[in-house]
């Protein structure tokens, strides 16, 4: 592991000599992930992409890219697009993106169960903002506002985020 890593466990995370309180799925940590169960797929994840809110922040790094009200993700495991960034209309099972909570407001991406996703292994491990301190999520690492605005401008390319049980 590296400095640059963000490590996840049930009892917090750790990014660049900083410890996190932070959040996990309701089910947990597992090593055999499945859509709708819950989990936080253990394992090591690539970052491969920043959304955020343009009307609600500031651009958080020179990547990120912008969440408009069309931004969904599918998370339909008998679609060809499930796991992916898709755009309204999308007539299948999806997420919605630009969420009127401040959930979503800044989200990392992670390389969970894809570029080509095995339908049913679970979709959108996303890092994001925590509901309130420690509330679990549906498989998402999530972290308080404040801490989330002070670790995505110190991501680097090497980083990942490690999950471990």
């Amino acid at each position: 592991m590296k400095p640059s890593d963000i490590v996840v466990t049930r009892w917090g995370a750790r990014f660049m000599g900083r410890r996190f309180a932070c959040s996990i799925g309701r089910g947990g940590i597992t090593t055999r992930k499945r859509e709708g169960d819950g989990a936080t797929p253990a394992g090591i994840h690539r970052l491969t992409g920043m959304l955020y809110r343009a009307d609600r922040m500031a651009r958080p790094a020179d990547w990120a890219l912008p969440i408009g009200p069309f931004e969904l993700w599918s998370d339909a495991p008998d679609d060809i697009d499930y796991n992916t960034f898709v755009r309204a209309p999308y007539p299948h099972s999806h997420e919605r993106l630009h969420r009127p909570d401040r959930l979503y407001d800044l989200i990392l991406l992670t390389d969970w169960n894809w570029p080509e996703a095995k339908p049913g292994h679970g979709s959108a491990i996303f890092v994001h903002t925590w509901r309130r301190p420690r509330h679990p999520t549906a498989g998402c690492v999530a972290f308080a506002r404040e801490d989330l605005l002070w670790i995505a401008p110190r991501i680097r390319h090497e980083t990942r985020l490690i999950i471990r049980d």
